[in-house]
């Protein structure tokens, strides 16, 4: 479904990304985990189309996503891919009905479709009750729900997700784990998580760890990196390693 190949990318004189190598199948719920600074951010902004490589190709759906240009590209953004991030970035002057509906009304579909469409998730991540209140008037679990809809409403085929769990707190945290998997098990959606939560990354079907610009491991536990990687990356790391 996605297939990342040689991505580099640099600002100014500092590589960021040294040759990046990885593919996603369809519905899987994949962890980006390493230090500050080791890259995750912006590889996830690349994978996301927000930003192009220096160098290798993005593959998404069986579309190069290098050759499109930026009329095209916003389009297939618009279409293929959800974004949830860590502040949820609602409009604080719309409901929480209105900024779930904006993607889908930004992609010209009709209102009444949306808007139907909208409730439907809504309803499924229990807020059809909290629809008509503005992000103000929410709690943080709340808020991201809503951002999840958002996410979710033109049906795209991954949801990318950067510090998800950043600004909740524990039980909103252990809400959102179960939520990405009633989510996989509902509409086989792909997560794609940048994310220094150990407990998110486990339950993850894969994890790739990163270093310096590189992925330097694949595992499906945080348990599972092994003790051989690179020494500033030990100490530097903020996921459990023992």
């Amino acid at each position: 479904m996605i297939e990342a190949t040689g991505i580099t990318k640099s600002f100014g004189n500092f590589r960021v990304l040294k040759g990046i190598n990885l593919r996603i199948e369809k519905g899987e719920i994949i962890s980006i985990v390493g230090a500050s600074g080791a890259g995750k951010t912006t590889l996830l902004q690349i994978l996301g189309t927000l930003s192009r490589p220096d160098s290798g190709k993005v593959v998404m759906n069986n579309i190069e996503i290098s050759h499109l240009n930026e009329r095209q590209l916003a389009k297939f953004r618009n279409q293929n891919i959800g974004f949830v991030f860590q502040f949820h970035h609602l409009l604080p002057e719309f409901t929480a009905l209105e900024n779930v509906c904006i993607p889908g009304l930004i992609a010209h579909k009709p209102r009444s479709e949306v808007e139907h469409r909208a409730h439907e998730l809504l309803g499924f991540l229990n807020l059809n009750d909290r629809s008509q209140h503005k992000p103000k008037e929410l709690s943080g679990g709340e808020n991201q729900r809503v951002a999840i809809a958002r996410a979710l409403i033109n049906n795209p085929g991954v949801v990318l997700a950067d510090e998800p769990t950043g600004n909740l707190d524990s039980a909103n945290t252990q809400e959102f784990f179960s939520l990405l998997l009633s989510l996989r098990e509902r509409f086989n959606q792909t997560f794609v998580i940048v994310t220094h939560n150990t407990e998110l990354a486990n339950v993850s079907d894969k994890i790739f760890v990163m270093c310096d610009g590189n992925i330097i491991n694949e595992v499906n536990s945080i348990k599972n990196v092994i003790t051989t990687q690179p020494k500033e990356y030990l100490n530097n790391n903020s996921v459990n390693i023992s």
